[in-house]
């Protein structure tokens, strides 16, 4: 149940994020999502890091939604800061290229729909991340697409399979 409420706001606040970035959501109003998804996802991280019954693999867990967490947690504060985000940009590369070897780990083992759902995702996070990069540090005009694309998997990689989970139509 944690990953689909995790899901459904980290949906929301790509979604958010991708109409930010075409200019329908103002500066500092675009902080709160960040804030509160940023917020959530630590808190579940910590929850599986430091929880009953915490493990190898909830601990694996819970590193890799901290790279969610504190890329939500910096935009939000670049937007309140007025930083120029390249501090970010760095970190989404370093997300980027953490999130591929996930990508295929994750593909190589797939045996079901949800496996294979889940090892997409994270390759597709993965060019998401790397845009941000592309974006904030190397200043390439890709603002657009990169919108396009955070709206995109905000609704399949986020909100619309954390509904069926929280729903119990799938899990």
């Amino acid at each position: 149940m944690l990953l689909g409420l995790s899901l459904f706001y980290v949906g929301a606040v790509l979604i958010l994020n991708g109409l930010w970035m075409l200019g329908r959501i103002g500066e500092r109003e675009i902080a709160v999502i960040n804030l509160f998804t940023g917020g959530l996802t630590l808190l579940v991280s910590l929850k599986l890091a430091l929880g009953e019954g915490a493990d190898a693999e909830s601990i694996k867990a819970a590193a890799l939604s901290l790279l969610f967490s504190l890329t939500y947690l910096w935009f939000a504060f670049n937007r309140l800061s007025a930083a120029d985000g390249r501090g970010l940009g760095w970190f989404s590369l370093f997300v980027a290229i953490t999130a591929v070897p996930v990508a295929i780990d994750t593909l190589s083992t797939a045996s079901t729909l949800w496996g294979w759902w889940s090892g997409l995702s994270w390759a597709a996070w993965a060019l998401l991340w790397l845009l941000f990069f592309v974006m904030l540090v190397l200043n390439k005009p890709v603002v657009r697409f990169t919108a396009a694309m955070a709206i995109a998997q905000g609704v399949f990689t986020g909100w619309l399979p954390g509904y069926l989970l929280l729903t119990g139509a799938i899990g």
